[in-house]
């Protein structure tokens, strides 16, 4: 049989029909008859919650188109403040980057050696190594050996070296040694990596002054890295009862996680040093 829906829709139109016929036969043949009065009074009503009806619907229509474009147009504001953050994060990395590399160009004229400037492009990704990848390689001028530094220090040596790529082994690896010296006293002694954020600071005689907050600069004698070159800060002091060396760590000035760019000294000492191992 046939649904509720479909018959109110034909009892809708019927009835609209029936007061379209009634009025345009009022109002033609009786434009002043008792008899038109009497169909103004029954049509009206019902033409009155027609109207009403296609009313109220042609507002809902409105208010849905108008639902419709306002949804549209904050998916568009929506978009346009993604991309207006994401041009805002360019833009501050830019700047932080300009940072840097003023502070590369900076050091660069303070020192008499000849420098690359290189970016960091990878890491390497073992836990028992420290070593980052860099984009410069021999068409560069890149040699085994080089020292790699950064304005805050010291930051490794290269120990690999492709057409366009080099591997750099970070001072901090377990590897990795400098003869180094405490700028106050000018003790001396050896920088050992641990493969964590300290080094040891090795080989360093009982009888030498070493505090607490001393600086740690390379010494030059290892023919490697030039003299003076910053290493880290003393943070902690142990002199044994026993034996003729103390235990010394060392804090480098460079957080090894966050190094971006680097310079590549080009021109090392030639002069070789045999250090104590």
């Amino acid at each position: 049989m046939f649904s509720k829906k479909l018959v109110v829709i034909v009892a809708v139109i019927v009835l609209i029909i029936v007061n379209i016929i009634i009025l345009f036969i009022s109002a033609g043949r009786y434009p002043s008859h008792r008899f038109g009065r009497i169909a103004l009074f029954l049509v009206a009503p019902v033409q009155d919650a027609v109207t009403d009806s296609v009313q109220f619907a042609g507002r809902i229509w409105l208010n849905y188109f108008w639902l419709v474009s306002a949804a549209k147009e904050n998916a568009e504001l929506k978009r346009s403040l993604n991309m207006g953050q994401i041009a805002d994060n360019q833009c501050q990395e830019i700047e932080q980057s300009n940072i840097r590399l003023r502070n590369l160009l900076n050091f660069q004229n303070k020192v008499p050696e000849q420098l690359t400037s290189a970016e960091v492009i990878g890491k390497d990704p073992s836990p028992w190594f420290k070593a980052i990848i860099i984009d410069k390689g021999k068409v560069d001028g890149m040699e085994k050996g080089m020292p790699v530094v950064v304005p805050e220090g010291i930051a490794g040596q290269i120990t690999d070296v492709s057409s366009h790529y080099s591997k750099v082994m970070l001072l901090i690896d377990r590897n990795s040694s400098i003869d180094a010296l405490v700028q106050r006293t000018r003790a001396r002694g050896i920088i050992k990596g641990s493969s964590t954020e300290r080094c040891f600071f090795k080989y360093v005689l009982r009888k030498e002054d070493v505090k607490v907050g001393d600086k740690i600069v390379a010494s030059g004698l290892d023919g490697v890295y030039p003299k003076g070159l910053k290493i880290g800060e003393v943070t902690s002091v142990i002199r044994r009862n026993a034996g003729i060396f103390q235990d010394v760590m060392v804090m480098p000035y460079i957080n090894y996680e966050k190094i971006e760019e680097v310079l590549v000294i080009t021109n090392p000492p030639k002069y070789k040093f045999v250090s104590r191992q």
